[in-house]
């Protein structure tokens, strides 16, 4: 579905001119949906240069920089994946506890030697789960499915099969993980820990692995002080640079601090322009809405082409959002508010950073661009959310599960001023573009950032 672009005024605010060198105006921004918005872009952005090897224990969460090639077949043996009897699985055939067949036991190979009998017609090896499958065998029957008689015949111990088994079964044949030469791991790849026991199991004990992107994050305001500062009246902590960072970081990027700028258009241009030297991008928060104290995409015009391409997302909480591409590097400016800047983050500032760390990252929803690292659940709402057609709305809410295992999501509504609004929600509910609210009872795309 194609989404017109809304347009909406200014904000109300004071009638003075802020501080600066920037004369203030009210202006329109057009409205983009957030999977659009951020196609536009990331149409200017590329992965950053570099790379380096680093050990395979080091690479959790890294970024392969080329294809892990495979240099030997894995496995590199027919093994039995159970404890049992390795046999010719002809010899099974019409086995069952009414009609077992019988067949002689003419040894046993434990896990870690080279059996050293073969399996003939009509007999049996014993194995064990790892074992490597004796010559002859091309099944094995699980110990579960037998029945051992020793002493019954002069030929020695037998066994009764008490359950048919097809060629192939419970074993793992030689190459069905890999085979030499084939793509191990890509590239673009993110190493979890499953890529590296892969590897690890090839022998690989380091890989190349493309630089991570550093992401110098600014704060604005006269009013924003530090974390560790104890603010004066009328005063607040910055809660935004804790929060981007911590979205930088678990993206695969490095944040670089910068502090925070105050509300004048010549230091915020300075800063900005020292945070883009400093970095491969940069995010700040505040000052990006279109009242006369926001000076945010005022400022970022000026450094650089194109300049800003998105002023104003279809998404609440977090509207006001700038993007912009400043000679050659990207430029995001949250809102000020925690729950807006943070959701924004989750859905911008984290793919952004994949991108420019060289990830692959999953193909595009219907409503644009895939979340990074979440999941997706679908849950039960239990009280109605109102909503406005033509923008995605997140709400927080709490999961809990019913008496009969359903998940329920209950809304927990609050000003996006609030950050314990998230702390204290497990999820957000995600009401699509086209929808004019979601009703209780109704099953619900839950998001877990």
């Amino acid at each position: 579905m194609t989404f017109a672009r809304l347009r909406h005024g200014a904000s109300s605010g004071t009638n003075r001119h802020p501080r600066g060198s920037v004369k203030a105006v009210h202006e329109l921004f057009t409205v983009l949906p957030p999977g659009e918005a951020f196609a536009t872009f990331s149409r200017g952005c590329s992965p950053i240069d570099g790379e380096e090897t680093v050990s395979l224990e080091a690479a959790l969460g890294r970024v392969l920089a080329a294809d892990v090639v495979a240099g030997e077949t894995l496995p590199s043996f027919a093994r039995s994946t159970m404890d049992g009897y390795a046999v010719r699985a002809g010899d099974t055939h019409g086995a069952s506890e009414q009609s077992p067949a019988y067949l002689r036991v003419v040894g046993d190979v434990p896990t870690g030697t080279v059996p050293d009998v073969a399996v003939g017609r009509r007999e049996a090896v014993r194995t064990h789960t790892g074992a490597m499958l004796p010559p002859g065998a091309d099944a094995v029957v699980m110990v579960e499915d037998t029945n051992l008689h020793t002493g019954r015949s002069a030929s020695g111990a037998e066994i009764e099969v008490l359950a048919a088994v097809a060629p192939g079964e419970n074993v793992l044949a030689i190459g069905e993980d890999v085979l030499a030469g084939a793509t191990a791991v890509p590239a673009g790849r993110r190493l979890r820990a499953a890529d590296a026991g892969g590897l690890a199991a090839l022998g690989v004990t380091a890989v190349t692995v493309r630089v991570r992107p550093r992401i110098a994050i600014l704060s604005t305001g006269d009013e924003v002080v530090p974390s560790a500062a104890t603010p004066g009246p009328a005063e607040v902590r910055d809660v935004n640079a804790t929060t981007v960072a911590a979205v930088v970081t678990a993206a695969g990027g490095i944040p670089v601090p910068l502090g925070v700028a105050p509300d004048r258009a010549d230091e915020l241009e300075r800063a900005l322009r020292d945070a883009l030297d400093a970095a491969d991008a940069v995010v700040l928060s505040a000052g990006s809405s279109v009242s006369v104290r926001d000076l945010t995409a005022q400022v970022v015009a000026r450094l650089g082409s194109p300049g800003v391409l998105v002023h104003g997302i279809a998404i609440k909480p977090g509207k006001p959002t700038v993007l912009a591409i400043c000679d050659g590097k990207p430029v995001v400016g949250l809102p000020g508010n925690p729950v807006s800047a943070l959701v924004v983050a989750w859905r911008i500032v984290r793919p952004l950073v994949r991108l420019l760390g060289g990830e692959r990252v999953g193909p595009s929803t219907g409503s644009g661009q895939a979340w990074a690292d979440e999941r997706e659940v679908d849950a039960v709402l239990d009280v109605p959310v109102p909503s406005r057609p033509g923008r995605e709305d997140f709400v927080p809410c709490a999961l809990a599960r019913d008496a009969d295992g359903v998940l329920h999501a209950t809304p927990l509504f609050g000003s996006s001023n609030l950050i314990f609004t998230l702390v204290r929600a497990d999820a957000l509910i995600a009401v699509p573009l086209d929808r004019s609210g979601l009703g209780a009872g109704e099953t619900v795309r839950v998001v877990v950032p």
